[in-house]
């Protein structure tokens, strides 16, 4: 822990804070949702309000008159369908940057991040657990690759030496060259940030779901969100190793193989609206 904490302090470029995401969670994941205070949260950042707001008018949901306000947003799409477009619009200022280190381009890391995130929503709906956290999760569970990109840029040659040619996953060739990998550091941001526990513990452990105790199932429906965003071509840099075995989060969620056919088909129907929102993924 103290290693994580000294790799952020020493970081020159951390991403900011998305404060409304934490406080969004604990509200609407209270048994009475405080509507009034919901929208005060949103409209604290003008931007995003602007962002959402540009969302509600888009094609997508092509409103019959202009949504001008965050509360008409809510009255029209409802707490869950808004705080899932909040936490798109936070998604796209945090991820969609190049990560040299990692080799990943401009945007590929927000539209991987993005389609996973689709993914673990959508399965989480299908098993009764919560999409709010589920979707955060899958969505923040690469975070960690925005601060280690820097480090990573002086010893690139040698990250794809270990992954392609060494046939090391990325975890493990990340702590070799650096001491940590990107699923811990980004846990740990997360912590820093005040995100609640489930969402901190998938994405430190999304890669080893069974460690995520007691919260597995989250850990395992992200993994499986990050599965299937490559499985559909949303991948980067040399990640593509850690779709080899997706065993352990199937057993965990009592889900089989079979399964996933109709998973990816969802998918891509969710990716399909999101890119009528966004312009393209």
């Amino acid at each position: 822990m103290q290693e994580l904490e000294a790799y952020l302090s020493r970081a020159k470029h951390l991403p900011l804070a998305p404060r409304v995401l934490p406080e969004l969670l604990a509200l609407l994941r209270s048994d009475e949702v405080d509507a009034d205070r919901v929208v005060t949260v949103i409209a604290y950042d003008p931007s995003l309000t602007a962002a959402v707001l540009q969302l509600c008018n888009s094609a997508f949901y092509s409103p019959a008159t202009p949504v001008g306000d965050i509360p008409r947003a809510i009255t029209w799409l409802g707490f869950k369908q808004v705080y899932q477009l909040v936490t798109t619009a936070v998604g796209a200022r945090l991820l969609d940057g190049d990560q040299k280190g990692y080799g990943i381009g401009k945007g590929e890391l927000w539209r991987h991040s993005v389609a996973a995130a689709v993914a673990a929503r959508i399965l989480a709906r299908r098993q009764g657990d919560d999409e709010n956290l589920a979707f955060t999760a899958a969505l923040l569970h690469d975070l960690g690759k925005i601060v280690l990109s820097e480090a990573l840029e002086p010893v690139y040659d040698r990250l794809v030496e270990e992954t392609e040619h060494g046939q090391r996953s990325l975890l493990a060739a990340e702590k070799l060259l650096l001491g940590v990998h990107h699923a811990e550091l980004g846990g740990q941001l997360l912590t820093r940030w005040r995100f609640p526990e489930p969402v901190i513990n998938a994405v430190w452990y999304h890669h080893q779901p069974r460690e995520a105790h007691p919260h597995e199932r989250l850990a395992a429906t992200v993994y499986l969100g990050n599965l299937i965003a490559h499985v559909l071509g949303h991948s980067h840099a040399h990640e593509v190793l850690v779709v080899s075995d997706c065993a352990e989060s199937l057993q965990l969620l009592e889900l089989g193989p079979e399964s996933r056919p109709a998973l990816m088909a969802e998918t891509l129907e969710g990716l399909a609206a999101v890119s009528q929102m966004f312009g393209s993924l």
